[in-house]
């Protein structure tokens, strides 16, 4: 082999390992900033010390996710209770007044359970009835085809 294909050789190879040499010490600069932040404020780099403060972090982060997860669990189990389905319709039960002027207004929860209110308005006065709901039922009093509608409403309405 020529002695200049050998300097040729030789001249790449060093070059190649040149190179490497350049991207390992890239490497360890990142790798020992990244230590120097992960030790900061520990005296002579105590590794036992470090993960003592990261298991007590995760510790009381563990702790509040708890606390959490309770309090998400309470929300959750009150808001079943709150009027979370609404059916309204307006409707003219007498003829000799003008317009939709009449309504139902239904609000039940979770468990449709609630009630229906129903403003009947004419010409002389306005009356107002209230009937309550449970399961999606009335008890007691008779539905009109306007409140059956506003209950049928509020029920098929889905929570958002």
């Amino acid at each position: 082999m020529p002695a200049s294909n050998l300097f040729t050789l030789l001249t790449i190879f060093t070059l190649i390992l040149a190179g490497w040499c350049g991207v390992l010490t890239f490497l360890l600069v990142k790798q020992n900033a990244f230590f120097h932040q992960f030790t900061q404020g520990i005296a002579k780099n105590d590794l036992k010390t470090i993960l003592k403060n990261i298991a007590g972090s995760l510790k009381k982060i563990g702790e509040e996710i708890g606390v959490l997860s309770k309090s998400v669990d309470t929300i959750t189990a009150g808001n079943r209770s709150h009027f979370q389905k609404i059916g309204f319709v307006r409707y003219n039960p007498f003829s000799d007044t003008g317009g939709d002027q009449s309504f139902c207004l239904c609000l039940l929860d979770q468990n449709n359970d609630g009630f229906v209110i129903t403003s009947l308005h004419s010409r002389e006065q306005t009356r107002i009835y209230a009937k309550t709901i449970t399961k999606g039922l009335t008890k007691g009093y008779e539905l009109s085809k306007e409140e059956v509608q506003a209950v049928d409403l509020a029920i098929k309405r889905k929570k958002s």
